[in-house]
């Protein structure tokens, strides 16, 4: 067969636009044109291309403004603010249970064992009461405590994954083509897991933390000036150590989580590709490439081990030698007579209390720079905006006028650019009759796909109008769009459940017989019904249990019975093969009857069913006319057709 023919079904591809026939071939990749200055109708992020400053996604490093990440915060407990002041106030009442021990002790030994040798028995079995009554006081708060918290916790976390899920799903196909599914994953699992770790246990940490230091603090001042202001002024030093690890720890959980996200993506990317990773033999380099990341993630887990190290061993060295310091100079006080032995000893329990908390207050940081940095990358994702937002006053569709389904298109002065590089439809002008089926060819990079996606909305043009029945697509409300507008891509994508289930997505509303009945009108009900279960089989994940040619079927029926105004068939018969083709082709008078249908051709067979064809060049219509009357012609279209023909001969 002749180079530039589809192997499977005997036509020549089209992006392979007239070699054949002598022409020059258009290039495969047109140089982009510079962009132009941004006018009252451009969108000038489209414009900017990466080689003036590194992409943010590149860097899984998405702009947050300032303060974002506590009014992210904020707005997650801020439904819960009534059961956080309750939870406080348990812990407050469980931290002063806690704290009255040293006290009880105090007291016994100034009071109670005088009493005692007195032969009055009362005060320590006051004391003993007292001190068995705060324990279990506090173990029963503690248990209240941290009942409330985990509710409190788990509906936080449930509120940030429903948060993520549904805006991840708002962004436009622009989002989800520069940010990765991996690091989404990454986003609503290892981030939110950081999360639950600082709300289940860091707040604990630091609220308890915090009632220990001011309480004892306190009470050291009441018990002993001196003593007090001691343990006051060494706060000094482990403020200064809390600084420092606050300030280095914040860079290396920031570079943790970037980390963790980069395995994730790799896991990710390698899983979904697993056909072409073993047909062309990619383990042993995935494997070093994801070996090379997971030792990226290792080095900056030990990065954070060791700088909680730091903190630990230099916390408790200051807090050891105030202890020493401070029992030796009560020591010596008792001795001369200006201290009492009681009050030494609850000093001395109280100080022990009042360092206690340092290693935990490490590992509140600890996860509290964990969280925040998981923070800020879920505060970056959430801040992004639609790239096709939806419309703030919708407009209903006009009625339908005539007896057909379709509605008119009008392509109004549209320009297009990525934000990757230059313009690819750099002025568009078209109008497609209600009703019309237009096949559109052309070489790879011409503009075909961009033009359906702007017909979808995928994407918003530049500058310029995309009309439907006169009315702007971004008037038009997701859901009137999505009525009037279907698009049948060509990898046919089904969800994990039944060919039921994948076929009514395109109206959930109909009945086991409407769905059936799409399915026989594009010729996939025979193998459906050949299935172990019929409609109610499960394709399984991405429709692996079925051909990427019965998937295709499957889509089809989908669009049938969503009944739009608007088709638009993107490659869409390109997997199939002959025999499946040739079902599509039979069943296309059916779908197509009376619809506005765009059909982006890869094979010649396929625009024959169009009424009108359109060739593509660098984002220009360089032939525009029936199949027939370009047949006859000499541009690229007739030379496409006599390649088809003598594909077939041959």
């Amino acid at each position: 067969m002749k180079d530039g023919t589809d192997t499977a079904s005997g036509t020549p591809d089209l992006t392979s636009a007239g070699t054949e026939a002598g022409r020059t071939r258009p290039p495969a990749d047109p140089a982009p044109e510079p962009a132009p200055a941004p006018g009252p109708d451009r969108d000038p992020a489209l414009l900017r291309t990466t080689a003036s400053a590194p992409d943010p996604f590149d860097q899984d490093d998405l702009p947050v403004a300032p303060g974002a990440t506590g009014r992210l915060l904020r707005s997650l407990l801020a439904a819960h603010r009534a059961r956080v002041v309750v939870a406080a106030l348990v812990l407050l009442v469980q931290q002063a249970a806690l704290q009255a021990g040293p006290l009880l002790v105090a007291y016994a030994i100034d009071r109670g064992v005088p009493a005692f040798r007195a032969g009055e028995h009362g005060p320590l079995v006051v004391v003993a009461l007292g001190y068995l009554l705060c324990a279990a006081g506090g173990a029963l708060l503690q248990y209240v405590f941290v009942r409330a918290a985990a509710r409190i916790n788990q509906d936080v976390l449930l509120d940030l994954r429903g948060r993520i899920f549904r805006h991840a799903q708002e962004l436009s196909v622009d989002f989800h083509e520069r940010y990765t599914s991996g690091r989404l994953i990454s986003r609503s699992t290892t981030d939110v897991e950081s999360l639950r770790e600082l709300l289940s246990e860091g707040l604990q940490e630091l609220i308890g933390v915090v009632l220990s230091f001011v309480s004892i603090a306190l009470v050291l001042l009441w018990l002993d000036l001196g003593i007090g202001a001691v343990a006051v002024a060494s706060f000094g030093p482990l403020y200064l150590l809390v600084r420092l690890y606050r300030r280095r720890s914040a860079v290396v959980f920031a570079r943790r989580s970037t980390a963790i996200a980069a395995v994730i993506v790799k896991f990710a990317e390698t899983m979904n590709g697993i056909r072409p990773v073993r047909a062309f033999r990619r383990e042993r380099a995935n494997d070093a490439e994801f070996a090379a990341l997971n030792e990226r993630h290792a080095r900056s887990n030990g990065d954070a081990l060791l700088e909680m190290a730091r903190y630990v061993v230099g916390s408790r060295l200051v807090a050891n030698t105030a202890v020493a310091g401070m029992c030796l100079w009560g020591a010596w006080r008792v001795a001369e007579g200006s201290l009492e032995l009681g009050v030494l000893a609850a000093a001395v329990l109280y100080v022990r209390r009042l360092y206690d908390p340092i290693d935990r207050l490490g590992m509140f940081l600890n996860s509290y720079e964990s969280a925040a940095a998981s923070l800020a990358k879920i505060a970056g994702l959430l801040a992004q905006e639609p790239g096709v937002p939806e419309a703030s006053a919708p407009r209903p569709l006009p009625e339908r006028s005539g007896g057909g389904p379709g509605r008119e298109v009008v392509f109004e002065g549209v320009r297009f650019a990525y934000r990757t590089g230059g313009e690819v439809l750099p002025r568009f002008d078209l109008t497609i009759p209600a009703g019309q089926t237009v096949a559109v060819v052309g070489a790879t990079g011409a503009g075909k796909s961009t033009l359906a996606k702007l017909l979808a909305r995928f994407y918003d043009p530049t500058e310029g109008r995309v009309l439907l029945d006169g009315v702007d697509l971004r008037e038009l409300s997701t859901p009137e769009l999505r009525r009037g507008v279907v698009m049948v891509t060509q990898e046919a994508f089904l969800f994990s459940g039944t060919v039921a289930e994948n076929i009514v997505i395109g109206r959930p509303d109909a009945s086991r017989a409407e769905i059936e009945q799409a399915a026989k009108a594009i010729g996939a009900h025979d193998f459906i019904a050949g299935l172990p279960d019929g409609y109610d089989t499960d394709v399984r994940k991405r429709g692996g249990r079925i051909s990427a040619g019965q998937r295709q079927l499957v889509a089809f029926a989908r669009a049938l019975l969503a009944d739009p105004a608007v088709l638009i068939l993107d490659e869409a018969t390109s997997s199939l093969d002959v025999p499946g083709e040739r079902a599509v082709q039979r069943a296309m008078d059916t779908v197509l009857a009376g619809r506005t249908a765009v059909v982006i051709a890869h094979r010649l067979s396929t625009v024959e069913v169009a009424d009108r064809v359109l060739v593509m060049e660098a984002g220009h219509v360089v032939e525009d006319g029936p199949p027939s009357e370009l047949v006859g012609g000499g541009g690229h279209y007739a030379g496409l057709h006599r390649a088809w023909r003598d594909s077939l001969v041959s």
